[in-house]
């Protein structure tokens, strides 16, 4: 691609012979919370409160980008992912599972880009009201596909939500456990982002839920979906993000790396590899800025769709956070609302303090889904 660049510069000096031109750990989760104790700190903040104060980093520049034409947008992308359609389905009921305190909970499935996408759906006991129940799209943290199972993990998580008067839907990405498809990761396709975006459709034709009242949580990996998704729809009303990988393209090359010291390996799978395969192919965030911002959500946070809640653990091995700092400080000078909660010691799963992060999840989503 420079080569041609230069070439053309070339061309252009002997043609004018006037002027010089110048030229222009995708991380294994540990996803079982542990031993939880609950923490005794109180519960106070202001609209943007954090448990910890940290020193807020300077966050790489990510200027407003001007929409190009999804024809020649990349697939990664949020101009192409906003051109694209999400119709979404017919919840389908496969089978019901045991009941949890005050909710039923199911087996189901919905179409995504023709491919049947299967999750954990729960829905609260008692009358339905007259909108319909408030709903929270349930975006899980990288598990190996092969190693994931729809009723494993994230119990207690999805517990904590359901118990609370929600519909829950916990999504299984394609490629994970039945789900069709292909499993090629969330950091070079455009695949899993379009699973969850089909999922808030597909609510939104489930009679018992709130088509207008849908937020969405996100943990690690589920957190760079649940991102993306605020800032392709305008359908979710507000987010929830656990340690999330959400920092900026260019960010994530500088701040995360893999715990291997030789990273993922030529023969390793795409999803491994989307680092060096991008820069290859569309070389680095300082050669071509312009392809690294418009396939980042941070270029586009004035536009995010809902209120956002972030919560990191100081001590998380798996993802830095820098990340949940960056995007809180860029969120901020956007002008949106949003909240950071740290975790002095705590990890990746924020096992320590999972009840009141768990008790701060509810109230935020309580407070921009139900209005109390």
């Amino acid at each position: 691609m420079r080569q041609i660049y230069w070439y053309l510069i070339l061309i252009l000096l002997v043609i004018t012979a006037a002027c010089s031109v110048s030229p222009m750990n995708e991380a294994q989760v540990g996803l079982n919370p542990g031993q939880v104790t609950n923490s005794t700190e109180p519960l106070t903040g202001t609209s943007t409160p954090t448990a910890t104060e940290t020193t807020r980093p300077t966050a790489t520049s990510t200027p407003t980008i001007t929409p190009t034409p999804t024809g020649t947008a990349h697939p990664m992308s949020i101009p192409a992912l906003r051109g694209s359609n999400y119709p979404g389905s017919e919840i389908i009921f496969e089978e019901a599972l045991e009941p949890g305190e005050n909710y039923t909970r199911y087996y189901v499935s919905y179409l995504s880009e023709g491919l049947r996408q299967y999750g954990l759906l729960t829905i609260p006991d008692g009358e339905t009201p007259p909108t319909g129940w408030p709903v929270i799209v349930f975006n899980h943290g990288y598990i190996p596909p092969d190693q994931y199972r729809t009723t494993e993990r994230y119990i207690a998580y999805v517990d904590w939500l359901a118990r609370s008067g929600y519909i829950v839907l916990r999504i299984d990405y394609r490629g994970h456990d039945q789900s069709e498809g292909e499993a090629r990761g969330a950091y070079s396709d455009p695949g899993y982002t379009v699973d969850v975006l089909n999922a808030v459709s597909a609510l939104q034709q489930f009679p018992p839920a709130d088509n207008e009242r849908i937020g969405m949580w996100g943990h690690s990996m589920g957190g760079f979906l649940t991102l993306r998704a605020m800032v392709v729809s305008e359908d979710i009303k507000a987010g929830v993000i656990w340690a999330g990988v959400v920092g900026s393209y260019p960010d994530l090359l500088t701040h995360w790396r893999r715990n291997s010291a030789s990273g993922p390996t030529p023969t390793a799978p795409a999803r491994m590899r989307w680092r060096t395969d991008l820069m290859a192919q569309y070389d680095t965030p300082e050669e071509n800025p312009e392809f690294w911002d418009t396939i980042s959500a941070n270029s586009y946070l004035e536009e995010i769709s809902g209120p956002v809640q972030l919560h990191h653990g100081t001590a998380d091995e798996s993802v830095p956070l820098i990340l949940s700092e960056l995007l809180y400080q860029e969120l901020q000078e956007a002008g949106q609302i949003v909240e950071l909660y740290t975790y002095e010691g705590d990890n990746h799963n924020i096992s320590n303090y999972f009840g009141q992060a768990m008790t701060r999840t509810i109230e935020f989503f309580d407070r921009y889904l139900k209005g109390e």
